[in-house]
């Protein structure tokens, strides 16, 4: 199963964004991860109907942030990307009517859901502000 990285790749992206005078094209966003630009647009409308960002029409126009690194938690971005999915695994339902099946996905799903509500809790607790300040190279990071 293949990873789904948008919430580390967005989060880089909004780190980038801060403390820019002008907006980041999608063009400049899709070099910087390497993805094709109609992903980052696609994506990026994600955030800006979660009101993360905000958008710039015409020649020079981009994406800019619509609230400062303090006021963007990491559950709020997991949010708007429509909460992918965590783990990759799973209960199965090869014999939906047998007992033990059944008490094994019940067990297995119990543990996902305490796992995944942890995961929630810990993004929650942690904004946009608190990475930079856990950077090190911040300098570096904003010549981008």
């Amino acid at each position: 199963m293949r990873k789904d990285s948008r919430l580390s790749r967005m989060l880089h992206v909004l780190l980038h964004m801060d403390g820019r005078d002008k907006p980041l094209s999608s063009d400049v966003i899709a070099g910087m991860l390497t993805i094709n630009p109609g992903i980052v647009r696609r994506t990026m409308g994600d955030l800006r109907i979660a009101g993360l960002v905000s958008a710039a029409k015409g020649h020079g126009g981009g994406w800019m942030l619509a609230r400062s690194l303090g006021e963007i938690n990491l559950l709020t971005v997991y949010l708007a990307l429509g909460e992918p999915t965590i783990f990759a695994l799973g209960p199965t339902i090869d014999s939906a009517s047998c007992g033990l099946e059944i008490a094994a996905n019940a067990s297995l799903q119990n543990g996902l859901s305490q796992a995944a509500d942890t995961f929630r809790t810990h993004l929650a607790s942690v904004t946009l502000a608190d990475l930079i300040v856990g950077a090190s190279g911040v300098e570096e990071i904003r010549t981008v």
